[in-house]
Formats: C-alpha cells, sequence, structure tokens
C-alpha cells in the first residue's frame, strides 16, 4: 500500500506571522509588503492564537470616522476560531476543509505550536502531481 500524500509534504514551512501586540497598520503593512492574504497571530511559544486576513483588516474602514485616525493592536482585529490541521492529514482531506469553509489558508500545527501553513494554492500543487 501507498502513503497517501499529506499536508506537510505541500505545506509552507516558513510562514510570516505576526504577535496579537502587533500595532494594526503595521499588520497590514506586513501583509501588504508579503502579498499574502493573511498570517496566523501567535504568542511567544508560537502556539496560534489567532489569524489576521484581509477580511479582518478590511473593518478598519468600516470602525472609522473618515478621519484616518484609525488604531489598534491585531487582538482587536484577528479572528480567534482559527481551524488548524496536522500535519499528517492527508492532502484529500485538507481539500475537503478547504471546500467546507472560506479560509484561503489553514496554519499546520504539530504539538501545539505553529510549523507551517497551507493554501488552496498548495492544493493545486498536489492536484498537478496526481494527474497523469
Amino acid at each position: 500500500m501507498t502513503q497517501l500524500p499529506t499536508v506537510r509534504m505541500y505545506m509552507d514551512k516558513w510562514v510570516h506571522t505576526l504577535t496579537p501586540d502587533t500595532d494594526i497598520h503595521s499588520g497590514v503593512a506586513m501583509l501588504l509588503s508579503r502579498h499574502i492574504t493573511g498570517a496566523p497571530v501567535v504568542d511567544e511559544d508560537q502556539r496560534v492564537v489567532g489569524i489576521l486576513t484581509e477580511k479582518d483588516c478590511l473593518r478598519l474602514l468600516t470602525m472609522g470616522d473618515h478621519s484616518g485616525e484609525l488604531e489598534g493592536l491585531v487582538a482587536e482585529y484577528m479572528t480567534t476560531d482559527v481551524t488548524t490541521v496536522p500535519p499528517e492529514m492527508d492532502i484529500y482531506f485538507a481539500a475537503g476543509v478547504f471546500l467546507n469553509h472560506h479560509f484561503r489558508r489553514l496554519p499546520v500545527v504539530e504539538d501545539g505550536k505553529l510549523i507551517g501553513a497551507i493554501t488552496r494554492f498548495d492544493i493545486l500543487r498536489a492536484i498537478r502531481i496526481q494527474l497523469p
């Protein structure tokens, strides 16, 4: 029996992260400068405590008074109900998670700590390899 391809085989091992006490403007700037749609928010032990996505950042505009005085910390805007996946999850199950949720990326957690992330694009790479 052959081993099913796993998340570990396709995940990004180097992930841009934020901390809850990062200024929200710095968080937005990081997403823009890295051309990414979201980043895990981790504590000092690399445990995922949230995720800041482009959708979370849109709330900055809806909360402002049009004077440009928008401020706060990443902790005030991040999503705290984060779905994570283990690195040994098979890629087919991970694809199902993406199909059943609106997420563009999933943090990969092992022993409670962030070790990477897998995106929809990474899943596409797995499809390419699986095709004849």
